[in-house]
Formats: C-alpha cells, sequence, structure tokens
C-alpha cells in the first residue's frame, strides 16, 4: 500500500470512544495513501467517521475516553508516535485544517490580525509588524475586502462567509504541505459555498498542496478532487479515481447518494430521493453488511457476512459488496426483494428484513 511519492500513508486506524453504553467505534481500520499534490474527497452521511478519521489523523481527539490506533505517516514521520509538543511543532507548517464551524474555530475576543498572525508569530519567528503586513497579504489573496480595516476587527463583525475565509487564511499561514478541509461551507448559501470550494482549490493548485476535502455531498468533490473514498459506518466501503466513481459506481451506498444530489434540471419542487432508515448503531453494530437494512440489494447473505474490499475492473477502484450495482447479483436481489415487498415498485427499502 505504501508509495514512494506518498504524503500521508494511514493504515489500519480505528478510533473507539467509551460511552455509558459500552465502546462506540467511530473509525473501524481505515486504508489509504494520499500522493503529493493530490487530492483526496471524503464522502459519507453524518456519523459515517470522516470527521473523527480527520481529527484522528491530526491527533485533535481528547486524551480522555478515546483510543486510537493504526499507523499514520506524515511525510515519514509517525503521527500517532509525538507527543503534544511536537504535534504542536507539525500543525501549521507541515498540516493544517479548515474546521467545518468558523465561528466556533475562531477566537471571539482575538482581533482576525492576532488570530491570523499568531501562527506566523509561532512557527515562523515574524516579528509583530511582519506578522501584520503577511496577515494583510493573506486576506487580500482569499478574498477579504477592506483587509486593512478587517485586521483589527473581530469574529462576530464578519458574515460566515468572510469567517470561512479567515479560517482558510489562518490554515495557509505557514504555508502547510497537507490541508484538511472539513466540511467546509457548511451553513453557507450556495453561491457562497462555490466560492470557498474554488478558493481552496486555487489556493491548493498554486501552493501544490496536498488536500483531504470532507463532505456529505458527493456534489462538492466531483470537479475538484483526484480520488474519492466513501465512508458508511466508520468503514470505507467504496474508493476510486474521481471520473470512475461517477461512471462505474458498485457500491449500493455510492448510488444512494448520487441520487440524493439535485441536479439543474429538476423542476421546481421535484422530489429528492432519500435513503431510507439510519446509520447503525456502531455500539451495537450489526453483524454483516452494516448498510444491508438500507440496501434494495440486500440478501441473508449481506445481513450476515460482511464483505471485504474487493477490486472493481478500473485499476484503483475497490468496493465492500457483495451484490455490487448494475451486476447480475444485484437485479436478481432486487428482483426477489420487489416480489417480496421489501421493496417499493420505486426501489425505496419497506422493511429491514432481507430475503435470500
Amino acid at each position: 500500500m505504501r508509495s514512494d511519492n506518498a504524503m500521508l500513508t494511514v493504515e489500519g486506524l480505528r478510533t473507539q470512544f467509551a460511552t455509558p453504553n459500552g465502546s462506540l467505534t467511530a473509525v473501524d481500520g481505515v486504508d489509504f495513501v494520499l500522493e503529493r499534490g493530490r487530492a483526496l474527497g471524503v464522502v459519507g452521511e453524518s456519523g459515517s467517521g470522516k470527521s473523527v478519521m480527520s481529527r484522528s489523523i491530526m491527533r485533535l481527539l481528547p486524551k480522555s475516553n478515546v483510543l486510537s490506533t493504526g499507523h499514520v505517516d506524515f511525510n515519514g514521520t509517525d503521527m500517532m508516535a509525538l507527543d503534544r509538543k511536537e504535534l504542536r511543532k507539525m500543525w501549521g507548517p507541515e498540516v493544517s485544517m479548515v474546521f467545518q464551524d468558523p465561528l466556533g474555530s475562531l477566537n471571539p475576543v482575538m482581533t482576525i490580525g492576532r488570530q491570523v498572525g499568531e501562527g506566523l508569530r509561532v512557527h515562523l519567528g515574524m516579528s509583530k509588524k511582519e506578522a501584520r503586513a503577511t496577515a494583510l497579504a493573506l486576506l487580500r489573496e482569499v478574498g477579504i475586502p477592506e483587509p486593512e480595516r478587517r485586521l483589527d476587527e473581530y469574529p462576530h463583525q464578519l458574515s460566515g462567509g468572510m469567517r470561512q475565509r479567515i479560517v482558510i487564511a489562518i490554515a495557509l499561514a505557514c504555508g502547510p504541505k497537507l490541508l484538511i478541509a472539513d466540511e467546509p461551507t457548511t451553513a453557507l448559501d450556495v453561491t457562497v459555498q462555490a466560492q470557498i470550494l474554488d478558493l481552496i482549490q486555487r489556493e491548493r493548485e498554486d501552493r501544490d498542496m496536498s488536500l483531504i476535502l470532507i463532505t456529505h455531498d458527493l456534489g462538492v468533490v466531483a470537479g475538484r478532487t483526484d480520488e474519492i473514498i466513501v465512508m458508511y459506518a466508520g468503514r470505507i466501503v467504496e474508493r476510486a479515481p474521481t471520473k470512475t466513481l461517477f461512471s462505474e459506481m458498485r457500491h449500493p451506498y455510492t448510488e444512494a447518494l448520487l441520487k440524493s444530489i439535485p441536479k439543474i434540471e429538476y423542476r421546481s419542487h421535484t422530489k429528492l430521493d432519500i435513503i431510507p432508515g439510519s446509520p447503525p448503531d456502531m455500539v451495537h453494530p450489526p453483524t454483516g453488511c452494516k448498510f444491508a437494512s438500507r440496501c434494495k440489494y440486500a440478501t441473508t447473505q449481506c445481513e450476515s457476512e460482511e464483505p471485504g474490499l474487493a477490486e472493481a475492473t478500473a485499476v484503483g477502484h475497490q468496493y465492500r459488496c457483495w451484490n455490487p450495482v448494475g451486476s447480475p447479483e444485484a437485479e436478481a436481489a432486487l428482483e426477489v426483494n420487489m416480489a417480496s415487498g421489501r421493496v417499493s415498485e420505486v426501489g425505496v427499502v419497506v422493511a429491514g428484513v432481507s430475503v435470500s
């Protein structure tokens, strides 16, 4: 799995939280390689484990009641072996993160100039004057209007889109080699979302950074990533080059995510497809495939045996499914499920009981 051009190698990453009801496995054996200068999309519903995975890689999870195991290699450095002091030296100059809630990640009582300049002074040894000048240049770079005035303002005085641009400026300040953007457009209107995503893409290309773009929306990563991994119940259920995933998806969950995306040709008030049911309880996970109760192609084998990652025809394309989309097995299972009443005529699961 290792690559000579790898920026980040993740092997067997597993993160568990201690809860009053038992141990909850949020990330369950994740493996992937991100090469230098490449962009990786991580897609899944809320609760799929994608954000916990990113924080596990960054080592940003609390120490108490959390156990993360596995191997995370960043440019030859074992991230899992670093102490807090060593991690602080990595955060900013080597790897940085854009969080989904900019207001929550900014200090409400510090000016924008101080917050953007803090990393420059700590990591790059700049004077206060140099840091302010560089912060001003960064605000211009990320498209903040009237940047001189914004330096002395506070987060609550800015719009949501401007706060997100400030967070991006902070993340880029020390020239990281890897940027992790976790749902960077949450709660922003559609126009501002596009501006923020275009900004991240432009900065990645200009700086030759590697990027991990985390989202619940396949449409967000469609034209902005080289490869996509789809997560469900803490596991990777499909991975493929971006173009391959959209043209030849094999996992039913990927198919369902794609069908839930609104399309420009839809008429006003067109009802979108939904994914029935809810993600499983990961304190007491079901046996077999974790998506089986929501899957129109599920059989009794799916409920009793969890599939491993299988190789598809295209290079770099893997999926975790017994009855992959478009296969004779999937068509036969769908036919049986419709005949039994488990699946409706429009392909919606109406009961969580599979048939053989």
